[in-house]
């Protein structure tokens, strides 16, 4: 028995309508708390808590991740609207690689802290930050809108841009990648090494982490370096050549956009924050930051170097 066009295609939209109304529907406990703290509740804030000791910029901060997080239901509306098919290609990709890079690390990391360590609340100093389950819903809810927008962008790429990726390392131009490409995947290698032993120093306990995070995030941290660092050597190298396309492409993008963005909110953070880091933790930050922006750079140069059409 077979299955008509149409039937495929109701089902195919059946399923990506299905996909839009979970991620939608995902940023609305995090966008709700948000907006009862700007109203000046307290909930699931704990007496103590440094969060009551800054109320302006504690305010604009969430006004700041309520627009963030908006952001990803504007990008649900794209992957799924026929307007979406006219968006420059661009002007998708920057917000998805941005998503990408905030949403999987705490997509690995939140699921780990709870096996390890139970979650927690409390501050870098001691105090109570929040409760356990703002936490918990927060973090539930960003796990579920990246598991909902990661699965409509792949379809969306997969018909958009699917001949960009098509066959395997093996069958791509030896002399493909440029020299300027293998340098700056050489340059994006040996910079993740410093953030790289930082964090995994950090992770067994031979340097202080500064209140930058539990040490199964710095192990996180390191594999999303190592990521990033190994699809960029594949592209530039034609490496692991019996590899379909796709995977290098897809761990370049995704760890390139944790550690930059990452790397960012966290720097960024420090300037409207009581946290200052040491030296050497903003250095890690940056090195992370460099790195991932040169790992970008070689994904953006192979894919612009690939042809504009799907073969016929």
């Amino acid at each position: 028995m077979t299955i008509s066009t149409a039937a495929l295609t109701a089902g195919i939209s059946t399923r990506r309508r299905s996909l839009r109304l979970v991620a939608i529907t995902a940023c609305l406990p995090y966008m709700s708390l948000k907006a009862a703290w700007i109203a000046g509740s307290h909930l699931g804030i704990p007496d103590g808590s440094p969060l009551l000791e800054h109320r302006l910029t504690a305010a604009l901060a969430n006004g700041v991740t309520v627009l963030m997080d908006a952001a990803v239901v504007v990008l649900a509306l794209l992957l799924t609207r026929p307007w979406g098919r006219r968006v420059p290609a661009w002007l998708l990709a920057v917000p998805m690689w941005l998503a990408v890079g905030l949403l999987a690390p705490i997509m690995v990391g939140f699921p780990l802290q709870l096996v390890l360590h139970g979650g927690g609340g409390g501050h870098s100093d001691g105090r109570p930050f929040l409760a356990d389950w703002v936490f918990a819903v927060v973090y539930s809810g960003f796990i579920v809108q990246g598991l909902a927008l990661g699965a409509l962008f792949a379809g969306y790429a997969r018909e958009r841009w699917g001949h960009l990726w098509r066959g395997r390392v093996r069958e791509l131009p030896a002399g493909g990648a440029t020299g300027a490409q293998r340098l700056t995947a050489v340059t994006a290698a040996l910079l993740a090494l410093f953030p790289g032993v930082v964090r995994l120093l950090r992770a067994f306990g031979a340097a202080s982490a500064d209140g930058s995070g539990a040490r199964s995030l710095q192990c996180v941290f390191v594999l999303f370096l190592a990521m990033a660092v190994t699809g960029a050597w594949q592209l530039a190298f034609r490496r692991g050549r019996a590899l379909p396309v796709a995977v290098p492409l897809a761990l370049a993008w995704t760890g390139s956009g944790a550690v930059t963005c990452w790397g960012g909110w966290i720097s960024l953070g420090t300037l409207v924050t009581a946290y200052r880091p040491t030296p050497l933790t903003s250095l890690t930050y940056a090195g992370q930051m460099i790195t991932g922006l040169l790992v970008a750079s070689v994904i953006a140069h192979f894919l612009a170097d690939r042809p504009a059409k799907a073969p016929l």
